[in-house]
């Protein structure tokens, strides 16, 4: 039985982007019988995402120093 990829549209790389991981695993289940290399790029993508919103949230957590448990706050 021959294995002929079907082209499948770009915008399936928007789920990823929207949903990050989740959204590639998603992609990856949906493509992956049609067109595997698109796929693969889309589970890529929501890695590689997911791996810098990881990033960009340790960058904004360690600049805020000043941040106490209180918060200032008398109940």
């Amino acid at each position: 039985m021959e294995h002929t990829e079907k082209p499948r549209s770009n915008a399936w790389f928007l789920l990823p982007v929207f949903l990050g991981i989740i959204g590639g695993i998603i992609a990856f289940f949906i493509l992956r019988r049609d067109d595997p290399r698109k796929a693969k790029n889309c589970l890529y993508l929501g890695v590689v995402l997911m791996i810098i919103g990881i990033i960009f949230n340790i960058l904004a957590a360690a600049s805020f120093p000043g941040i106490d448990s209180g918060f200032n706050v008398n109940v």
